[in-house]
């Protein structure tokens, strides 16, 4: 096994995460830029080539789905944003000025079937001033959930989630924030190892400010939770006590620009000694007790690296009495001691900022030529990798990103005489821009062991950290998988992570193991060219086991190796046992097995032959009793409506050998090894007998096989529908497959349940197919009873028949399916043009039991509000079926829709479960679902309250008007209440409110007067009533501005009165306000 890059997960949406943080640059101007740079600048395209021989180029000849966005994202505008990862890499943060993005893991499928992990936008927003950010998860012992940590430019630190919410945010020193890194905890692999607590350290041109990790997942939980709390009450947010923090002042040294936090460590006796003699002198004392101390090691200018260690005794005196004073100024008004009479202070006002403890350089490293620019801590706390200003880090690599991978020793890696614990392996990773490539450095002194070609634009990103909120309790037995070291790639999106086996740390060249690894990677290339007899050779000199069996997986997962090839290097092996181990046999045993297979079924689907096509007693009676439900079932699935195939679901498409390997390998029960096996058998175009014979000789159990042939059946449901003989050929299937060994035990007691045709009901119950498991049902029934029958005359020797609970438990499955078919006949009836309500629903019988007694009535529910059926309609259908019922034959229909006959057949089947009560129920809680989401829709409530009306329960219409009051409709009717109220408070003048709806009253009446098509005569004797002035007003109103002309009379008066109390007594327009509800009384009296 060799080093390897391999793409785990792809960021979508590049295009407009780059459009949304540059939006203030014009294209023109970059353009202009891009051409000035390219005539002034070197030609380097070339420069990744030189001295790279065993360097590999990643992605090419791929097909990615995002290469349409590649032009526009192409451009190497990552380099000027800030990019952090999360440890689990399911959240990523990309930010540049003051703008950032926020980018969720979400699970998708491609075209082909397979899921993946991919990255898309799920916050974008804009944030206070510079800032540079920094992601960890929190968590007691398993991912909880992610905080993201930012600094700013101002020297604030803020802690938000992942949904831009801010959590916390603090002051703690008055400039910029230069780097924000984190320390997690690690299970400490030697005994006597100090144990290293987690710890988040801020970094500031002056000083280093370190928060504890305890006690800050501690206040980060606290403090989302409050959110929380006070996001569901809409209460105000309590301002947190603030972080308890250690901030020490960075002396002897001209600028600061990286860190790194060792943690804490203790000298052996010899280093306390040395220190002691070399300060002290001759007569220098010694402590007994070795101290501890916190090491810190920063990077920069003069000297460009240096290292402090604090003592532990000196920080608590240090943190002390900052802390004793932060939280004695928070606790006056967080604990209630402030006096009620002390006003809060000002939010403009700044915070108290603490002053630094100064801490000096122990050890330093003077160049006054380099300036450092970065530092990378290894996993281990022993090595560290500096980049300076040089643009070099060893060997002459340009503006080089580094980091760090820690690999374990395998279980089987190590001799049985090792000691434990385990040994790792540091690993150091360098991505070179200038050069395009990335390349893996053993430690310390170790060769280079993988190199790969990338892009000239991609960004290293190296957390360093794992969770946080873990501890030596919550660590136990906890193996989450996190990525080290990810690649980033901006023109495709694509993320990347580096795998190095640990054996890479302990090769060299005259190791035979890396000799088994260079004849490998030759097999690997000789593959791409059929040389099969050099592929022989070279997979014998391979001498180890385990690269051997590597080889031959290679080999065998290879999609250009024929299948000639594979079997011919698989029988070598197998010809040569002093060459392989035991493992390595029964592998090769076991592949030998599968490839005779897959040619021996090739063959005979090759082979033309005259199928019998017997008519099986008992079957065709059930098939012609559900014919008729099984005509409609198809024509509503079959119809004419548009849909789409592909090549690879057709019965004709070839199954590579490499995809049968590895699916019957691991006995999974996927589709494309069914129709491979079993398809050409059932549409008659392949012997069933021999089929059958092959299958048993190789030794694949029969429950593997059943499974095999019954998901192909119940998968090509449209296609067993139109080949009326694929029912005969699936009978004659299952009788083969039933007379195998191992299928139905000889000593099987009929009066128990048989567990091989309990799988075949298990697989019909939980199908969505509802044809097809129907006529899987009849089918496995009817061998089932010829299957009992032959064995009772076996044991038996009588003229009795056999009566068997596995008989009682077939019956009940067709009658079960029976109606499910026809349930799903009504649900694809195709709904309304314009009607929402989704994708067809599909519904099985362990789905329908599992639903309880109101699971049918809301797919039939579902089905009435794609159908847009009025509720007295299907009032006048349960009633008409009710008559029917009580004159009629069950059997006969009484409507003569389509739609309607599905619906009474469906009632007929379901008297319980689709009751009227039920039913009108269902109806009315789909509606007020509906209307939940499309609240423009007023229709939609409306034909709720008509369903509910024709309850005929007061106990059910009142249980469900409080529900839909309490889940749905007093939510609105609050917040427009609240809205209202709000309106009329903030009104500063009540004589211009009253006015406008005055004139508003005005254009109602004068509509209702003067502007109907239908005047009344009592109309008109009011209106010469009325006084000249109040009825001159009235004609000069315009009720064209009226947004809603069909205003109630009640509606209009209960305005004009609330009008009369908002205007004062001595105003202007009070007498016409009176007049005004005097005529609208009279109307309303008339009416």
């Amino acid at each position: 096994m060799s080093c390897c890059l391999f793409e785990y997960c792809r960021v979508q949406e590049l295009k407009a995460v780059r459009e949304f943080l540059f939006q203030s640059q014009q294209n023109n101007n970059s353009s202009v830029d891009k051409k000035g740079e390219n005539e002034l600048a070197w030609d380097d395209s070339n420069w990744g080539s030189w001295d790279n021989p065993e360097a590999k180029e990643v992605g090419s000849g791929e097909t990615t789905g995002v290469e349409e966005d590649t032009a526009a994202v192409s451009a190497p505008w990552l380099q000027d944003c800030v990019v952090s990862l999360s440890p689990c890499s399911d959240l990523m943060v990309v930010a540049k000025g003051s703008k950032a993005v926020f980018l969720s893991a979400r699970w998708q499928t491609d075209d082909g079937g397979r899921e993946g992990m991919t990255l898309a936008v799920s916050w974008s927003g804009t944030l206070i001033l510079t800032f540079s950010p920094s992601v960890f998860r929190s968590s007691t012992g398993r991912p909880d959930w992610t905080c993201i940590v930012v600094g700013f430019s101002s020297g604030y630190v803020r802690f938000y989630t992942e949904s831009g919410v801010l959590l916390l945010a603090q002051l703690l020193n008055e400039d910029p924030v230069l780097r924000l890194k984190c320390r997690t905890y690690e299970i400490p692999r030697h005994p006597g190892v100090t144990e290293q607590h987690e710890e988040l350290s801020i970094l500031y041109p002056a000083a280093l400010v370190t928060i504890d990790g305890f006690s800050l997942f501690q206040s980060l939980r606290a403090c989302r939770n409050q959110v929380a709390r006070a996001a569901a009450a809409g209460s105000e947010v309590v301002q947190p006590p603030p972080l308890a923090y250690k901030k020490w002042g960075l002396q002897d040294m001209d600028a600061i620009v990286d860190h790194s936090s060792v943690g804490i460590m203790t000298l052996c006796v010899f280093d306390q000694m040395r220190n002691a003699s070399i300060l002290g002198g001759f007569h220098a004392s010694v402590k007994g007790s070795l101290p501890a101390m916190s090491q810190y090691i920063t990077v920069g200018e003069d000297p460009t690296q240096g290292s402090s260690q604090p003592l532990l005794s000196h920080v608590a005196l240090a943190v002390a009495s900052k802390l004793t004073s932060a939280l004695f100024t928070a606790a006056s008004g967080w604990l209630g001691w402030k006096k009620q009479n002390e006003e809060e202070p000002t939010q403009k006002q700044k915070p108290k900022v603490e002053p630094a403890t100064p801490l000096a350089v122990r050890f330093g490293l003077p160049d006054s030529r380099r300036h450092g620019e970065s530092i990378c801590l290894s996993p281990c706390n022993t090595l560290a990798g500096v980049t300076d200003d040089f643009g070099r880090f060893l060997l002459n690599w340009i503006k080089a990103l580094l980091g760090w991978v820690q690999v374990s020793e395998g279980r089987g890696e190590s001799s049985p005489s090792a000691p434990l614990p385990r040994r790792h392996a540091q690993f150091l990773v360098i991505y070179a821009p200038r050069r395009g490539i990335l390349e893996v450095w053993g430690t310390q002194q170790g060769p280079r062991v993988g190199a790969f070609t990338v892009g000239k634009h991609c960004r290293l990103l190296y957390a360093g950290y794992r969770l946080m909120g873990v501890n030596s309790v919550t660590s136990q037995g906890w193996q989450l998988h996190t990525q080290q070291v990810c690649l980033f790639d901006p023109a495709t999106g694509a993320l990347r992570t580096v795998t190095v086996p640990f054996h890479l740390a302990l090769s060299d060249k005259k190791s035979e193991r890396a000799k088994d690894l260079h004849l490998l990677k030759r097999l690997t290339t000789l593959l791409k060219n059929y040389l099969e007899s050099e592929a022989q050779r070279v997979l014998l000199d391979i001498k180890h086991p385990a690269i051997k069996k590597q080889a031959l997986e290679s080999l065998l997962a290879n999609k250009n190796a024929p299948v000639s090839c594979l079997t011919n290097i698989t029988r070598l092996l197998l010809a040569n046992p002093e060459a392989v181990d035991e493992a390595l046999l029964q592998l090769c045993s076991s592949q030998l097995k599968l490839l005779q297979l897959y040619t021996d079924i090739q063959q005979l689907h090759s082979t033309v032959e005259a199928s019998t096509d017997t008519e099986v007693a008992g079957v065709e009676e059930e098939l012609a009793r559900v014919s008729l439900i099984l005509q409609r079932y198809t024509e509503l699935t079959s119809g004419s409506r548009p849909s789409v195939s592909f090549a690879q679901d057709s019965p004709d498409a070839s199954l590579p050998v490499r995809g049968f390997l590895s699916q019957m390998e691991y006995c999974v029960v996927v589709y494309p090894v069914g129709s491979f096996l079993f398809w050409g058998c059932l549409i008659g175009e392949s012997p069933l007998q021999k089929v059958c014979d092959t299958l048993q000789e190789t030794g694949i159990s029969p429950q593997h096989l059943l499974s095999l042939l019954l998901s192909v059946w119940l998968h090509r449901e449209k296609e067993v529908l139109k080949k009326p003989k694929a029912v005969r050929h699936l009978h004659t299937l299952l009788t083969a497959l039933s007379s195998m060994k191992g299928a139905v035990e000889s000593s099987w007691d009929m009066q128990c349940v048989s567990p091989w045709w309990q799988q075949v009901r298990s697989a019909c119950v939980q199908s969505h197919s509802a044809a097809a498991a129907l006529l899987a049902a009849i089918v496995a029934h009817h061998a089932a009873k010829d299957n009992i029958t032959s064995l009772a005359e076996t044991k038996f020797q009588s003229e009795w028949e056999a009566v068997s609970l596995e008989l009682e438990q077939w019956a009940v499955c067709v009658r079960q399916l029976e109606d499910v078919l026809a349930l799903q006949t009504l649900l694809c009836v195709a709904p309304l043009k314009g009607t929402p309500g989704g994708a067809t629903p599909h519904c099985s019988v362990k789905a329908l039991l599992e639903g309880g007694r109101g699971g049918i009535a809301d797919s039939v529910a579902k089905w009435v509000f794609r159908q847009d059926l009025a509720p007295e309609r299907l009032k006048d259908m349960l009633q008409r079926r009710g008559e029917a019922q009580r004159t009629e034959q069950p059997s006969q229909p009484v409507l003569r829709e389509k739609s309607q006959e599905d619906a009474d057949f469906n009632r007929a089947r379901f008297p319980d479960s689709l009751s009227p009560d039920l039913l009108f129920a269902h109806c009315c809680w789909e509606y007020v679902v509906q209307w939940n989401k499309y609240p423009e829709e007023g229709r939609y409530l409306c034909c709720a309250v008509e369903h509910l009306k024709l309850v005929s329960s007061p106990h059910i219409q009142l249980g469900i008007s409080s529900m839909m009051w309490n889940t749905f409709i007093v939510k609105r009717f609050s917040a427009a209440a609240f809205l209202m109220e709000k309106v009329m408070l903030e009104v500063e003048d009540k004589d211009v409110l009253g006015s406008q709806l005055l004139v508003l009253t005005g254009q109602r009446l004068s509509y209702s007067l003067l502007h109907t098509q239908t005047q009344t005569k009592p109309a008109m004797e009011l209106l010469a009533r009325l006084p000249p002035t109040l009825c001159t007003w009235l004609k000069a109103m315009d009720p064209s501005e009226l947004g809603c002309l069909s205003v109630p009379l009640s509606q209009t008066s209960r305005l004009v009165s609330r009008l009369i109390e908002i205007l004062p007594e001595n105003h202007g327009q009070y007498s016409l306000a009176l007049h005004l509800l005097e005529a609208v009384e009279v109307l309303q009296g008339e009416d």
